[in-house]
């Protein structure tokens, strides 16, 4: 499927997600890949810090019908701050929280790296 521009990015997100429906492991997995498809293809990022869990569940879950949803959530979350190390410690959390890990946060990392707070 062709991915050069973000609708054809999506809609192949939600293809991917059809073929390999299993949240754990997998939805962490294609929020990569997606990631990577805006980066290397519109210089872009995900901040998944800014989409809900609920609304991104519902949304993913109706995608294979209408992607419209998911399109919105993920237009409106979109960053070109490709280099931000707390932008990617803030979408690692959201990421696990939506498949329910809550306990350890990336961004809550001590300076060294070494240790990590649990709530």
């Amino acid at each position: 499927m062709p991915q050069g521009n973000f609708d054809q990015i999506v809609e192949k997100y939600v293809e991917m997600n059809i073929a390999h429906p299993f949240r754990e492991g997998n939805g962490r997995s294609g929020r990569i890949w997606l990631d990577h498809m805006f980066r290397c293809e519109l210089c872009r990022t995900v901040d998944w810090s800014r989409i809900g869990r609920e609304d991104y569940l519902l949304a993913m879950e109706r995608s294979p019908v209408r992607d419209l949803e998911i399109k919105a959530l993920l237009g409106q979350a979109l960053s070109d701050d490709l280099h931000s190390v707390a932008l990617l410690a803030r979408s690692v959390d959201a990421s696990y929280a939506y498949e329910g890990y809550d306990a350890y946060r990336a961004e809550e990392l001590g300076s060294n790296g070494a240790s990590g707070a649990v709530r």
